[in-house]
């Protein structure tokens, strides 16, 4: 008792999983036992048993990556009144916002997330916010300039009302009434400030139809005859904190320049920490993307519950929070909502070392990002390692004061404007070790995940907090297009990782990653590998009914009995984990659908990017995906009644979902006019069976969009080009399947 902590900051509980532990062992067993009846029969069927041997194999094994995941699953509490009694000097927090495409992540996205990070509750002069635009829009820069006019209302109005969500979109959407006690002076003061937040929209709105933002003149100036891709570094100071009412707020666009590689985000975040290293110092630093605002107010108390004290200093690399969503569409049907993945695997990774890095929504210490070991500051006094920080004297000093964890915030951010300039241009990491060593870690698309792996590989923990309610709200992809963009790009930036010399086998052999993240790591990185053999299983059944062949026991041998198991077992396992979240049966049914053609489609694009680029034919380009404007003229009518219909476009990646369906409409149509037996006489009953045929409706159900697209039009129907590249290959397909039965 005398050892006891009296103000306790944080708690982490086991959490009770006896259920959940005896499903998935029992599918798992059952998994093995189909195996094992596979390998006893092999000899006496073909390639398409074997083919269904390798493809169960490898979900066996991706099912026992799943469950050491899920296995040890934890519950985080948080006491963020204990903080000051336990620290009077709270310490300083950065803030980066990345945008990179005002056209696709519209300008008023940007502006409420940057002022939901101003607002938050904590002491404004210990916060600085960094906006990085690698878009290079003066669009942008205007908006944040008019923003940081309002921010002088809306900061006070939050903080002295106790506003929950700072974000003001989301704020004035609800009546003042049911806001706060209504009174006369509250009201009043609400009023004001939305007819002040209209009349900042209605400018940005005004200001994005000119083709001449502002004549380009005084600090637009710059701006004027710019490139995306190449011009310099452009740095304004938007707001200083000279009052102690509102944080500093810093634009960035870094130099870009056509021969130089720009790493896409992860540059972008490196110049983030190095100018704000320079400017500020905080040790503390939170990024976010340009769509997720803050809609839990005590964020940064939270998070540092489990960042401060001795033991957290120690071990505690960066602090996760899951993603949600304030977009989120009726029943989830692109399957992109992630909330049972969140709730099962990620309760269960914070069991272990710690989650992986997800790029936003997350709490940095300032020193973990510049290479620190746990319990080790050999080198910060080595000056031949601080060289590799770059040439910046100012910067070598800045992070010299970072890595012994001395305080941040300086008095005036704009005496080291000049030397911001330096750090931000594009051949400053030329001879550092920025990207390979610390910092955002370079060499794939995702490469948040690469730099948690680089941050775990360490021995660093992470913890994956939950609050009520979310600590931040984003937008998710809404419609075919931009949801199978974003998966592809994810299939791609983890395949890299998983074919480089960063992936976790070296790791574990060389660092301090524990062997159960390492698994957790295989599981994640493989994603998209998972598309090979869900598109041979898909397309086995159809197969089997043209090729009169079969690859499950038949009705009457009573090995069927095990994958009819795994069926129910499975189906009925992960509804139950819909349920006990509160998701309905639609929602599980969606997500079911959607894991079935994101892995034929946008995972396989994924695997057959990485080959070209192995192959040096191709190398991978980064899509933003396209957010939508919450203040949209054109958003869709189904969209606005909370439910959404399966949208598509020209992109190829809907090919193999189209062919897959046709050729098992084709099969069964054949089976149907009797153009296929159901048993070959001749065969002694090794034709196809009756699971092969159940097998091809279920997986028409699944592809039920792809089918409809068939017979729609517009943006809901599948474009002309998509179905003659899909029935040209299904013919192929097809005639191949007739002729291995003849």
């Amino acid at each position: 008792m005398a050892n006891e902590i009296p103000f306790p900051l944080y708690h982490k509980n086991a959490r009770k999983n006896t259920i959940q532990r005896a499903l998935d062992t029992t599918l798992f067993f059952l998994l093995i036992s189909l195996l094992f009846y596979r390998l006893l029969s092999l000899k006496t069927h073909g390639f398409v048993w074997l083919l269904a041997f390798l493809c169960e194999s490898w979900f066996t094994f991706y099912w026992f990556l799943i469950v050491n995941a899920k296995w040890s699953p934890v519950d985080i509490k948080t006491y963020p009144q204990n903080l000051e009694p336990r620290f009077p000097e709270l310490p300083t927090v950065d803030m980066f916002v990345t945008t990179a495409d005002p056209v696709r992540e519209p300008p008023i996205m940007t502006v409420n997330t940057v002022l939901s990070l101003l607002a938050v509750d904590y002491p404004a002069d210990k916060l600085a916010c960094y906006v990085s635009d690698d878009g290079c829009s003066a669009l942008t820069f205007y908006s944040l300039v008019e923003s940081s006019k309002f921010a002088k209302l809306w900061v006070p109005f939050c903080k002295k009302y106790k506003v929950q969500v700072r974000a003001p979109f989301r704020y004035f959407l609800e009546d003042p009434i049911s806001i706060s006690a209504p009174n006369f002076e509250f009201k009043e003061e609400w009023e004001k400030i939305k007819v002040e937040y209209e009349h900042l929209c209605l400018k940005i709105k005004e200001a994005s139809r000119k083709s001449a933002l502002c004549n380009l003149t005084h600090d637009f100036a710059v701006f004027a005859n710019i490139e995306t891709g190449n011009h310099p570094t452009i740095i304004k100071i938007i707001g200083e904190n000279c009052e102690e009412d509102v944080p500093h707020l810093v634009y960035i666009s870094r130099e870009k320049r056509p021969k130089y590689r720009h790493h896409f985000k992860a540059g972008a975040m490196n110049v983030l920490s190095r100018v704000s290293g320079l400017m500020t110092n905080a040790p503390l630093m939170l990024n976010v993307d340009c769509d997720m605002f803050v809609n839990n107010p005590q964020v940064v108390r939270q998070a540092l519950c489990q960042l401060v004290g001795r033991e957290s200093e120690r071990d505690m690399g960066f602090i996760q929070y899951p993603q949600c969503f304030y977009n989120a569409t009726k029943d989830d049907p692109y399957g992109n909502q992630m909330v049972v993945l969140m709730e099962y695997i990620g309760r269960g990774i914070a069991g272990l070392q710690g989650p992986p890095y997800a790029g936003t929504g997350c709490f940095h210490r300032r020193k973990v990002i510049y290479g620190v070991w746990p319990d080790n500051a050999a080198s910060i006094n080595d000056y031949e390692a601080m060289k590799e920080f770059g040439k910046s004297e100012e910067f070598l000093e800045s992070a010299t004061h970072a890595l012994k964890g001395e305080k941040g915030i300086r008095k005036s951010i704009s005496d080291y404007l000049e030397a911001s300039f330096q750090v931000a241009a594009c051949d400053y990491e030329f001879g550092s070790s920025w990207g390979t060593k610390f910092g955002w870690i370079y060499g794939s698309m995702t490469e948040d995940v690469l730099t948690g792996l680089n941050i775990h590989k360490k021995g660093w923990k992470s913890n994956f907090h939950y609050l009520d309610p979310p600590a931040f709200l984003g937008c998710a992809p809404t419609g075919g297009p931009a949801a199978m963009t974003q998966q592809k790009r994810w299939a791609t930036g983890l395949l890299e990782i998983l074919v480089s010399k960063s992936n976790p086998i070296v790791f574990n052999l060389t660092g301090n990653l524990q062997f159960r993240l390492y698994l957790f790591y295989i599981y994640l990185l493989s994603w998209g590998l998972t598309s090979v053999p869900e598109l041979c299983y898909a397309a086995l059944p159809a197969y089997c009914i043209i090729a009169n062949s079969h690859f499950l026991p038949k009705v009457q041998d009573p090995a069927i009995l095990i994958p009819v198991a795994i069926f129910v077992t499975y189906n009925m396992l992960t509804l139950r984990e819909y349920l006990k979240v509160d998701l309905s049966f639609r929602a599980w049914w969606n997500n079911m659908r959607m894991a079935r053609i994101t892995a034929t489609s946008a995972y396989l694009f994924g695997v057959l990017t990485i080959v070209l680029k192995l192959l040096g034919l191709s190398d991978t380009v980064f899509d933003v995906t396209q957010k939508n404007d919450e203040a949209s003229e054109d958003e869709d009518d189904d969209e606005i009644n909370g439910t959404a219909k399966f949208t598509f476009d020209e992109s190829p990646i809907f090919v193999p979902g189209t062919t897959l369906l046709l050729v098992h409409l084709t099969a069964l149509l054949s089976l149907c006019l009797g153009l296929r037996p159901l048993v070959h006489k001749d065969a002694q009953g090794s034709g196809v069976g009756l699971g092969e045929v159940l097998c091809s409706l279920w997986v028409v159900l699944c592809f039920r969009p792809f089918m409809k697209g068939l017979f729609r039009i517009g943006k809901y129907g599948l474009p002309s080009s998509t179905i003659f590249k899909s029935t040209s290959l299904a013919l192929v397909l097809v005639c191949l399947g007739t002729a291995s039965w003849a």
